[in-house]
């Protein structure tokens, strides 16, 4: 059975909507520096999480 990680959709997907809550929290709640950084972890984790789900789909 494959892994539901070898799916683009869903390795694209959960990054994302993550990232969205991480943006949102940053732009309703958080002012300044802190905002920024928030932002920025949740642009690594769009660009970092789907080439990690990819390799864990590979080894499985």
């Amino acid at each position: 059975m494959p892994s539901p990680f070898e799916n683009p959709v869903v390795r694209y997907g959960i990054p994302l909507v993550s990232a969205a809550v991480v943006a949102a929290v940053a732009f309703l709640f958080l002012e300044g520096t802190i905002r920024y950084v928030a932002l920025g972890i949740a642009a690594l984790e769009v660009v970092v999480t789907p080439q990690i789900l990819k390799q864990a789909a590979s080894n499985a």
